[in-house]
């Protein structure tokens, strides 16, 4: 077995592959790039090694660099993660030539395969059933608005060399088939170094489903069942889980069959996974093939007891699969779902900044958190947003699905925006909960994006419950600590809950572990060992626990819980009657210019001075987190000035545009 392992990548995937050389007893080497200089995995890794500057061009994506460092390191092996090198052939064969065994498959399974036209040519050949599109590379706009009318609308535009994501669009028209050819194109570019595009049929109502395959070098090969990636937004999966609520078991044989059978054909020897876009009468259609360790892959190791990561290691040592198809069975259900740094209530667009607070969930036979960083540490606009992934499993989908939605009540991140609401949003729908769901589920469900979850009458109980608590106990300390403010008893006296200037009358007595509140007509008994200075509220309440996170503010506090964000103020009866009649502070007017969303380079500009734009046109485009961000205009408006040129490097909140 290797004795010493270098990982080239960052993150949460080199958190997780560093968890495994541990558990395996070999030694760790981590390259990093000036961003990554006090990451987590640099900090938990044997030996560290600088590569380069803080973007990818000049760091992770320099071979030349990564091995040196592993040759003076004395690395035997690397280990690509995901993204960056991960599917580079080139790199493959530079590591053989360097007698440095490379964690993958061989070069010549990345080259087909990591190649989406070849790719399905080759599973063609191999009796897969693929998608009806055009095979020939696409090189201008025009030429990608010609081939889509031939191919039929809709159409997905896609990078040869994406993933992840990157580099695809899908196009309903004319107009979004010259702009997505473009971005597609350039955001490949940025990725991968790789602008080839082609376009394929866009199937309707489509669900993502994928077969994870494992094969080594002695003609062995199993697959490890399927997970479900339909929850996506522009591509980028959010929500994955194993098995499918969808597939039934002739399916997934079937489908298994087929992914082993394109796996033998290229002598695919390492982990990988085989993606199939599924219609709604279970026909299943070849979409690619990634030669690499996917983000999801701890849904598949939750159901299968497979550790996917010492698996590949073993491969690539030479070792025979110790596993045969009969071994894998599915053992319950889980759930993965992507906590990214972006703001939820502003288009999802990228949130850059410090992690000032970070708490995960604790980790139990039920809950998994894959995560890089820790608090205090940067988000870097200069790799991919996310944050960490949270994983829980159950014996079943819907247990699974209640101990995410658990555990992402108890997932606190302050200092940058975090996905985590929407999320939570997702798994309270009754839809998703039935399992009917597509690729566009999204777009379907938020429609205008997300603003929010209204919370119910359930909700605004255990939210005006946990304000009262919360307030009583901060009142009783300052009681007690200044001795001006009325004795703790008065505290049984009637309050007032404003919740967003709604009131919701109760009366609260402080006791050992807790409170009883007078609410809805009757005494309840509140359980919880919140104390003042943390700012997640856990506690049982009517037979119900529940997690609220909270800040605290001038007067009140913001409370959060399951998409919820609601402002409380807790008042007397008559400071109640008061600030109900109290105008509403107006917001500031900002219409007369834009202003940047984000940290990030201005990759092109579509409007001149002079201009009228109307609503929804394209103003510019910032690339921020290896994604392009579409900058359009919220009204009908002249453009007075254009503060920015192409290249430029922007923080949050600089001027853009100017309106007249």
């Amino acid at each position: 077995m290797f004795k010493k392992i270098l990982i080239a990548n960052r993150g949460e995937i080199a958190v997780r592959v560093l968890r495994a050389l541990k558990k395996m007893n070999i030694k760790s080497v981590m390259v990093y790039s000036d961003a990554d200089a006090g990451s987590l995995a640099v900090e938990l890794a044997d030996e560290a090694v600088h590569i380069g500057a803080n973007a990818a061009s000049d760091s992770y994506l320099l071979a030349d660099r990564i091995i040196y460092a592993a040759k003076t390191t004395g690395a035997e092996a690397i280990h690509p993660g995901f993204g960056f090198l991960s599917e580079n052939a080139e790199f493959a064969e530079a590591l053989a030539e360097n007698n440095i065994a490379f964690i993958g498959p061989n070069s010549n399974a990345i080259k087909v395969m990591g190649d989406k036209i070849a790719s399905k040519k080759f599973a063609e050949k191999a009796g897969v059933n693929t998608v009806p599109g055009s095979m020939g590379l696409i090189e201008t706009p025009e030429q990608a608005a010609k081939v889509a009318a031939e191919v039929g609308y809709p159409v997905m535009i896609k990078a040869s060399a994406g993933g992840g994501g990157k580099g695809m669009r899908v196009a309903w028209d004319k107009a979004q088939a010259l702009e997505g050819f473009t971005s597609a194109r350039n955001e490949a570019k940025a990725a991968f170094g790789d602008t080839r595009i082609f376009i394929e049929k866009f199937i309707e109502d489509p669900r993502h489903i994928e077969i994870q395959v494992l094969g080594d070098k002695h003609g062995n090969c199993i697959h490890l069942n399927e997970r479900e990636c339909s929850i996506q937004r522009r591509n980028q999966k959010v929500i994955e889980e194993a098995p499918s609520p969808f597939l039934d078991a002739k399916t997934r044989e079937k489908m298994g069959a087929q992914a082993i059978a394109l796996s033998k054909a290229v002598d695919y020897d390492s982990a990988g996974t085989v993606e199939f876009i599924v219609d709604k009468n279970r026909n299943f259609y070849f979409l690619e093939m990634n030669t690499r360790l996917q983000v999801e892959h701890p849904v598949t190791e939750m159901i299968t007891g497979v550790d996917l990561v010492e698996q590949m290691i073993k491969v690539a040592n030479g070792e025979e699969l110790s596993l045969s198809q009969s071994d894998i069975g599915i053992d319950g259900w889980a759930m993965e779902s992507r906590v990214y740094a972006e703001d939820p209530y502003r288009g999802f667009l990228p949130s850059i900044g410090r992690l000032k607070h970070y708490r995960t969930p604790e980790q139990t036979d039920r809950v998994r958190i894959d995560s890089g960083v820790r608090e205090g540490d940067q988000i870097s606009m200069f790799y991919d947003p996310m944050i960490a992934k949270l994983i829980t499993h159950g014996p079943d989908r819907k247990t699974a699905i209640e101990e995410m939605r658990k555990a992402l009540d108890r997932f606190e991140i302050k200092g940058v925006q975090a996905n985590t609401p929407f999320l939570s949003a997702i798994y309270d729908q009754p839809r998703f909960c039935s399992g009917n769901i597509t690729t566009g589920y999204i777009s379907e469900e938020f429609p205008d994006g997300f603003d929010g979850v209204q919370a119910n009458k359930s909700q605004i109980r255990l939210l005006s419950v946990c304000a009262a608590y919360i307030h009583a106990r901060f009142t009783e300390r300052a009681a007690q600590i200044s001795g001006r403010i009325s004795p703790v008893p008065e505290l049984a006296r009637d309050w007032v809950v404003l919740l967003d200037r709604h009131p919701h009358p109760l009366q609260i007595s402080l006791c050992e572990g807790g409170a009883d509140l007078f609410i809805d007509g009757k005494w309840q008994h509140l359980e919880t060992r919140w104390q003042p200075g943390q700012h997640l509220f856990v506690g049982q309440f009517d037979g119900n626990e529940f997690s609220v996170q909270f800040e605290d503010l001038t007067e009140g506090y913001v409370l959060k819980a399951r998409g919820i964000t609601i402002t409380a103020l807790v008042c007397s009866p008559r400071s109640a009657e008061i600030h109900a009649i109290l105008p509403e502070k107006e917001k500031a007017y900002t219409g007369n210019f834009v202003t940047s969303p984000m940290p990030g380079t201005i990759v092109r500009i579509d409007v001149k001075i002079g201009a009228e734009v109307q609503i929804g046109e394209t103003l510019l485009v910032v690339e921020a987190m290896k994604m392009e961000n579409v900058i359009r205009a919220e009204r009908k408006a002249v453009i007075e000035n254009v503060h920015i040129s192409a290249g430029d490097t922007v923080s949050a909140d600089d001027l853009l545009i100017s309106y007249q």
